[in-house]
C-alpha cells in the first residue's frame, strides 16, 4: 500500500466525494442501523478511523450519543471536513495511519465504514484493537470484499487484495466473537465507462494512475490493461487509444441493458472482546 498516494487521491476527492459517495452513504446508514441492534446507547468512548469527509461521523454522533468521539484519517486535511463536528467539545480528530497511529486505550467502541479495504495487515489490527478497548468492547466495521469492482479488475488484472468475509472472521475470532456477519453485493449502472473512471476519480478511488497506463502492475485501484495486445506495451501513461480500447472492452464485457455495471461488494461486521 502506497499510504502517501492513498492520501492524496482522497485529498483531491474532497469536494466530490460527499456527493458521488452513494454506495459509502447507503452502507453508513445500515452500519448504523445494525450498531444500534448490537450495541447499547450511549456508548461513552468512541473511535473511528478513516472517518473521511464525516458521512458515518454524524451518524454516529447522532446515535450512539458517545461521551468522546475520536476521529482518524489518514489524510489530515479530512479535519476541515469535520469542522461542524469539532465544535462539539466531545470531539476531537487525530491524523495518521490508523494502522500504526496511538489510540487512546480503554474505548468502548472501535468502528470504521469503508476503510479497511487500504489496510496493509488488518489481522494485526484486530490484535491491537484487543489491547486498546475495554472488558466490555466492541469493533464492527464495513470494508469492501473480492468481488469490489469486479469488472475493473477483470480488465485491468491488478486491485487491492480484498480479504473475503470468511477471512476476516478467522482473523476476528481469536480476539473476539462475532455478533453480526454478513456481504451483499450493489450493483451500480453508468452511462458509460468513462462515467465509471469519473465515478471513481471522484470518491478518490481513481481507477487510472498519473503515473502509469497499460503494461504496467500498478499500486492499489490503479490497474494497467491485460490483454491489451499480443505484445508487451510500453510503461507509460494512458493514451487516448488506450483509454478507447478500455471503454471498448468495457462495453462488451459489462453492458446491461442501455448501460454499464460496476459492483460493489460491502462487508458488515460486529465483534464483541471476548471475556478473559
Amino acid at each position: 500500500m502506497n499510504k502517501r498516494l492513498i492520501a492524496e487521491r482522497f485529498s483531491k476527492a474532497i469536494t466530490t466525494y460527499p456527493k458521488e459517495a452513494n454506495v459509502q452513504r447507503q452502507i453508513a446508514d445500515k452500519m448504523i442501523r445494525l450498531l444500534t441492534e448490537h450495541i447499547s446507547s450511549p456508548c461513552s468512548k468512541v473511535i473511528e478511523f478513516g472517518c473521511g469527509t464525516g458521512i458515518y461521523s454524524r451518524m454516529l454522533l447522532q446515535t450512539l450519543h458517545p461521551e468522546e468521539l475520536l476521529l482518524n484519517d489518514l489524510c489530515p486535511d479530512m479535519k476541515y471536513c469535520c469542522e461542524d463536528l469539532l465544535k462539539k467539545e466531545q470531539v476531537s480528530f487525530l491524523p495518521g495511519d490508523a494502522e500504526t497511529v496511538s489510540f487512546p486505550a480503554e474505548s468502548t467502541l472501535i468502528t470504521s465504514c469503508s476503510a479497511l479495504q487500504w489496510f496493509e495487515s488488518p489481522e494485526n489490527f484486530f490484535e491491537r484493537c484487543n489491547t486498546l478497548l475495554n472488558h466490555q468492547g466492541y469493533v464492527a466495521f464495513s470494508t469492501f470484499g473480492k468481488e469490489n469492482m469486479k469488472e475493473i479488475r477483470e480488465l485491468t488484472g491488478n486491485g487491492l487484495p480484498y480479504r473475503s468475509r470468511k477471512e476476516l472472521e478467522a482473523a476476528l475470532s481469536p480476539h473476539f466473537d462475532i455478533l453480526y456477519s454478513e456481504e451483499e453485493l450493489i450493483p451500480l449502472s453508468f452511462e458509460d465507462p468513462i462515467k465509471v473512471l469519473y465515478h471513481l476519480k471522484q470518491t478518490g478511488v481513481n481507477g487510472l494512475s498519473t503515473q502509469s497506463g497499460p503494461g504496467r502492475k500498478q499500486e492499489n485501484d490503479s490497474c494497467s490493461l491485460k490483454n491489451h495486445s499480443k505484445n508487451d506495451l510500453p510503461q507509460r501513461q494512458w493514451t487516448r487509444r488506450d483509454l478507447q480500447f478500455f471503454c471498448e472492452r468495457y462495453t462488451q464485457e459489462f453492458t446491461q441493458g442501455t448501460s454499464v455495471s460496476l459492483t460493489y461488494h460491502p462487508i458488515y461486521i460486529i465483534a464483541k472482546k471476548k471475556k478473559a
